[in-house]
């Protein structure tokens, strides 16, 4: 019997916005997989109890309201206000009007608020085993998911601008990350950085 990955489903007619959300995710949920949908239609004719949760534009949702309260627990509503008048009181809301570095610290909480009674689910597999990163590129990716510049590192661990510059090279080829925010991700899965420093 194969162990089968969990299941989320994004429904959004925008395809931009379900491209850009499914990277994030798989960023910040990577044992995931990521099914889209345009529509509600397109979700249903795809068997939809599958999916442990539902990534949900707002309009979608209230043309579907019935079903989606059926599902209440596993909803979650993409906004984009952060006023709380502005959301569906019923079900856990996601703004993604909002800077990235703040659309990956929601999806984090999120992650953290956990699954099936309050547990998390599980940093990536095999990664935290071996050790990836020395004990200084670990000091250095903790301090740029901070939110510190080169300089600042440099400054802080009395090294040169230069050496940062190579640290930071190094921690991207061993990672295989591209991005500031997918650093991000994988320190906070990881347990280098807590989610309330970033």
């Amino acid at each position: 019997m194969t162990h089968q990955e969990p299941k989320v489903a994004i429904i959004d007619p925008n395809t931009l916005a379900t491209l850009g959300l499914r990277q994030l995710l798989q960023g910040v949920m990577p044992m995931l997989t990521i099914d889209t949908f345009g529509s509600m239609a397109e979700l249903t004719a795809n068997h939809p109890e599958q999916y442990i949760h539902y990534f949900v534009a707002m309009n979608i949702v209230l043309e579907n309201r019935a079903f989606f309260l059926q599902n209440r627990r596993k909803t979650i509503v993409l906004t984009l206000s952060l006023d709380s008048s502005k959301q569906l009181s019923e079900f856990h809301c996601v703004c993604i009007n909002v800077p990235e570095k703040e659309l990956v610290r929601s999806m984090l909480a999120l992650l953290q608020m956990g699954h099936h009674g309050g547990n998390a689910m599980q940093p990536v597999a095999g990664r935290q085993q071996q050790k990836v990163l020395s004990d200084r590129e670990a000091e250095v990716m903790t301090l740029i998911v901070q939110g510190l510049i080169n300089k600042e590192i440099a400054d802080r661990l009395c090294i040169s601008l230069s050496t940062v510059v190579t640290h930071r090279k190094n921690i991207m080829e061993k990672l295989g990350i591209r991005s500031v925010s997918a650093l991000t991700i994988y320190a906070v899965m990881n347990g280098y950085v807590d989610i309330n420093k970033i």
